[in-house]
């Protein structure tokens, strides 16, 4: 069985909590995200109002993770 292909999407920050982000996306769809691992270890700070895109997986589209800050 093939892998699953990642959905990436843009979206803006509107609130942010210790570890657990809220991104509204293009489509007005509001998902809960995390922070990846290379965003982490370069200590980027992500604010709301921040413009971010967020990679989720096809089979639950409420989570996703934060790859890249804008």
């Amino acid at each position: 069985m093939a892998k699953e292909q990642k959905i990436e999407v843009e979206g803006k920050v509107i609130e942010a909590t210790h570890d657990i982000y809220k991104v509204e996306l293009e489509n007005k769809l509001i998902v809960t995200a995390r922070v990846s691992g290379k965003i982490r270890m370069n200590m980027i700070r992500i604010l709301p109002g921040d413009k971010v895109t967020v990679e989720m997986s096809p089979t639950d589209l409420t989570h996703g993770i934060i790859k890249y800050r804008k």
